[in-house]
């Protein structure tokens, strides 16, 4: 379709022109948001990109614009990194070069839709083990809420060297060396001790090291909360269904749930993945192996995505102790966190 004003080319979803800033509505329809009929603002002089090829659509610390795919206004709240359109669901990020629209924004779509279904792993998660049981019974619920929670999905390969103790050559060379001497000490006294020789550990052969150096590489799809005031909803060690994920699209969102902005930059959570994903890496190499030193891990991280997830929070009050459940309203499971 074309602009009723301008005659600018419009993709079908376009609620306003881009060209010109005019609402774009069928007949008969509500009319657009106030402010539809501002111009967008201009691209910074000598635009550059980022490294994900996304344009800069305005420079850094600008308080309102046009969303880049269908034209409405996006007026960002303080503090937001990541905003998503009220409209059409497109999303733009605040990094060093200012606002650029984020090229891959994707969503789970929500399979547990009502709070009885979202409970039930709740009810198994409490009620696990023998000194949890009834649990859940006796707990009541605070609050509870579905919104669709932003993530950034960020892409590491990492590789962890280190060195470790090898407990059985240790032992073995020890094992070997006192049997020696006590072979040696039975031939001086004459055989079963009774020259009064006793046995002395006496190293036969070349000393055996049981130092083992040891790596390996791992690839992550690591989920980093891309609201910094909700570290509560940090994955430890947990992978989305990412092989279920579409494109993002506004008409997915269940009435009634929320879609929550962002306010972590693509850059910071780069950073966030690096250090727990080392994190991980360090702890594998404890479980494969006792007495670790010297362990060091490089980790790469590539373009991220942003990912809404449909998540289930419910605060409940066990007693006077108050706790927060997450539920993965996509794949129906708890989502265990850093946090506990």
């Amino acid at each position: 379709m074309n602009c009723t004003q301008c005659g600018a080319a419009l993709p079908p979803n376009a609620k306003f022109c881009y060209a010109c800033g005019a609402g774009v509505f069928a007949p008969g329809g509500a009319p657009p948001p106030p402010g539809a009929g501002v111009p967008p603002p201009p691209p910074p002089p000598g635009a550059t990109s980022t490294r994900s090829g996304a344009p800069t659509i305005a420079p850094a610390g600008v308080e309102s614009l046009k969303c880049p795919n269908c034209g409405a206004p996006i007026k960002p709240s303080f503090g937001d990194a990541v905003v998503t359109c009220d409209y059409c669901g497109s999303s733009v990020s605040l990094g060093g070069q200012g606002w650029r629209q984020i090229n891959k924004h994707t969503l789970l779509l929500a399979k547990v839709t009502n709070r009885d279904e979202a409970l039930v792993p709740v009810h198994r998660f409490l009620d696990a083990g023998f000194f949890h049981r009834k649990e859940f019974e006796e707990s009541k619920i605070v609050e509870e809420r579905l919104a669709f929670v932003p993530f950034w999905v960020v892409p590491v390969t990492a590789t962890t060297n280190y060195q470790y103790q090898d407990v059985a050559v240790s032992v073995g060379s020890t094992v070997a060396t006192v049997a020696a001497a006590e072979l040696l000490g039975s031939a001086l006294g004459g055989g079963g001790n009774r020259g009064g020789f006793l046995p002395i550990p006496i190293v036969t052969g070349p000393t055996v090291n049981p130092t083992r150096a040891d790596s390996f590489s791992k690839t992550y799809e690591f989920p980093v909360i891309a609201v910094k005031g909700m570290s509560s909803y940090q994955p430890k060690n947990y992978s989305f269904s990412l092989d279920d994920r579409l494109v993002f699209d506004k008409k997915s969102i269940p009435g009634g749930a929320v879609v929550l902005n962002g306010d972590l930059t693509e850059d910071l959570a780069g950073n966030s993945a690096r250090s727990l994903v080392t994190q991980l890496q360090a702890e594998e190499a404890h479980k494969r192996h006792h007495m670790v030193s010297n362990l060091s891990t490089s980790a790469e991280v590539s373009d991220a995505e942003l990912l809404h997830v449909p998540i289930y929070s419910f605060q409940l009050d066990h007693k006077g102790a108050r706790r927060t459940i997450l539920v993965d309203a996509h794949a129906g499971l708890v989502m265990p966190t850093i946090q506990g």
